[in-house]
């Protein structure tokens, strides 16, 4: 008999989205702990129970310093080794909005060098607006993530105001593609000026994936701007935590 597969949600100091993230694991199969940052730091080993860990949108610490950034700080200093561990053992990691932002400052993502530091990241709309719309997504079908299995095309809502994707000089969009870490793109419009569109991306296991749209807000048909002119197939949204979910199940 497999055992059940769980899931912890890190939330607190201004994360919102726990919530939907919550439930969108839970359809899919999920036994879901959501976790308050604090409470993680005094017992980290919780992690290394679970077999997915996802950090959801949000505001963490207002975005004052910079999205994502502060709750990076604290996670590399506090959690780091355990994440790293984490992964190592085969765990699936997922960032949503807020939360690629805070892989990304973290440095568990995309983590070419295996050095865990910084080497891409994710500021001010190239328009200087926050976006709050629904955008249409194109998946790598090439890239190893297990998190798209099988995905090709998609609509998903997106809300921030930091969601520009840029690479540096260490990491480059040349290095990106060669790595083929690039898992979706923005298909029909980039919303926010993102290099090569870049909507989401992996590390080299393609078992941490980042994105910037938020598949947990459309969790039904109806969720979807066009629901009452066209039919949308009833788990559209849902297909990424279903991938994680099984994906899961062979590794427990």
């Amino acid at each position: 008999m497999r055992k059940e597969v769980r899931a912890i949600l890190v939330t607190g100091y201004g994360i919102n989205a726990e919530r939907e993230l919550a439930e969108a694991f839970r359809q899919v199969g999920c036994w879901v702990e959501t976790s308050h940052l604090g409470d993680l730091i005094q017992v980290p080993d919780q992690i290394l129970g679970a077999q997915i860990l996802a950090l959801p949108g949000g505001f963490s610490f207002g975005d004052h310093l910079g999205s994502g950034k502060v709750m990076a700080h604290i996670l590399k200093q506090k959690l780091k080794n355990r994440i790293e561990k984490f992964i190592r053992q085969g765990g699936l990691v997922l960032g949503i909005c807020n939360g690629f932002q805070i892989l990304v400052k973290m440095g568990i993502l995309p983590n070419v060098d295996g050095a865990c530091r910084q080497e891409v990241s994710l500021i001010h709309n190239e328009s200087g607006m926050f976006v709050d719309r629904w955008v249409k997504v194109s998946f790598n079908s090439t890239n190893p993530s297990p998190w798209i299995k099988g995905l090709s095309e998609e609509w998903y809502p997106i809300r921030h105001g930091e969601g520009r994707f840029i690479t540096g000089t260490r990491v480059t969009g040349d290095t990106l593609q060669e790595l083929n870490l690039i898992a979706l793109t923005y298909a029909e419009e980039n919303p926010n000026g993102s290099e090569l569109g870049v909507a989401g991306i992996t590390d080299r296991t393609g078992r941490v994936l980042g994105m910037m749209p938020h598949p947990e807000a459309f969790l039904i048909p109806e969720n979807h701007p066009w629901w009452p002119r066209k039919k949308i197939p009833k788990e559209a949204g849902l297909q990424i935590f279903r991938n994680g979910y099984e994906y899961a199940r062979g590794i427990v």
